[in-house]
């Protein structure tokens, strides 16, 4: 038997168990009241569904998700992507989006414009933002979609002009994937930034793959194989180019690979900065015409967050510094003083109206 210190002590060691165990649980019960304001989940949710280019592309997916992702960072939320292997992935991956209510859908690339309006007019009480499609009037029922779009002809004119500027072999060429708006724009305003600095100089730089007057030119007809890539750009580089814009997601990662391989002939990146996201071939770019997606996406989500969503349009500019192009980084040497001026003038002109780039 125990005597009657040792009953005591043991008394005391089972009470003072109890209390502690009594704590913990309130301070369990307290712990999920701090979590209901201050959990990722409850703070909001951003849903991006990909194009076909998948969210590693290093191209306008990856930009997107971004932006997605900063933005959740920022405001306490959580970004979510669901990446579509095919067309036929758009509807499933919206619909799984909406079961999950998020705060916002947000759906990259033209291509995904005709299943964002039928998901965006069954479910109302969803809010929505498209990257590069503007829909017309009335064609969304609820102004719960904004579309982003970009003016990055007027970035691609100066890439063209810099790239007329800098050819030795006086023959730059471009490509597309798919012969949609979001990748023709590029196309035209790199053409017609060759154009104007060919009237401005008096020179004859002549552009290979697009005609923007006609609209036809050279595509590869998907955004996924870098075999592609590399062979369409080594067409246009036994043409004479050495200089090539691909405007084809992924696809321009295997031109830029074949001109790490070769060296002699420079690339003209599109969307995001060429020489920061396509480390192994950084070398290889003369400069990128820059879209910023992560930008848009992450002001739309904002917006969503917070309350003040809207269906208005969003589109980028140099003015807005929605688009631009990238510094010319190891290729700077090619740049001279007097052409950077002429850039920044050109750039000046463009935002004044001063110069047209569609004439």
């Amino acid at each position: 038997m125990l005597n009657q210190e040792a009953f005591n002590v043991k008394k005391h060691t089972r009470l003072i168990a109890l209390l502690m165990a009594l704590a913990l649980v309130l301070a369990a019960c307290g712990g999920d009241d701090t979590a209901e304001t201050t959990t990722a989940e409850d703070g909001g949710l951003i849903c991006e569904v990909t194009d076909v280019g998948g969210v590693d592309d290093k191209g306008f997916n990856a930009s997107a998700w971004a932006g997605a992702q900063r933005a959740a960072a920022d405001f306490g939320a959580e970004a979510k992507v669901l990446e579509s292997q095919a067309e036929t992935d758009y509807e499933v991956n919206l619909n799984s989006f909406i079961d999950d209510d998020c705060d916002l859908i947000v759906t990259v690339g033209f291509l995904l414009g005709d299943a964002t309006q039928t998901a965006a007019n069954a479910n109302p009480e969803e809010s929505f933002t498209i990257v590069d499609f503007a829909y017309d009037e009335g064609v969304i029922e609820n102004n719960n979609v904004k579309g982003l779009v970009f003016n990055t002809d007027e970035a691609a004119f100066l890439a063209g002009y810099a790239a007329a500027a800098v050819t030795e072999t006086g023959v730059v060429g471009t490509f597309g994937g798919i012969n949609i708006p979001p990748v023709t724009i590029f196309m035209d305003g790199f053409v017609r930034g060759v154009r104007y600095y060919n009237s401005e100089k008096g020179t004859d730089v002549q552009v290979l793959g697009w005609d923007p007057d006609t609209q036809e030119g050279s595509f590869t007809n998907n955004f996924e194989s870098l075999d592609d890539g590399r062979a369409f750009a080594q067409s246009l580089v036994d043409e004479g180019a050495d200089i090539v814009m691909p405007v084809a997601g992924p696809v321009g990662l295997g031109s830029a690979a074949l001109a790490s391989e070769l060296g002699t002939f420079s690339i003209v990146g599109v969307d995001v900065d060429g020489f920061e996201a396509d480390s192994n071939n950084a070398g290889v770019y003369l400069t990128s015409v820059l879209k910023r997606i992560d930008n848009a996406v992450y002001a739309a989500s904002d917006d969503a967050l917070n309350g003040s969503f809207d269906g208005s349009l969003y589109i980028g500019t140099l003015e807005n510094e929605g688009v631009g192009i990238a510094p010319f980084h190891d290729k700077a040497d090619m740049v001279s003083s007097e052409l950077q001026a002429e850039l920044d003038q050109l750039q000046a002109d463009i935002i004044s109206g001063a110069v047209d780039i569609k004439s």
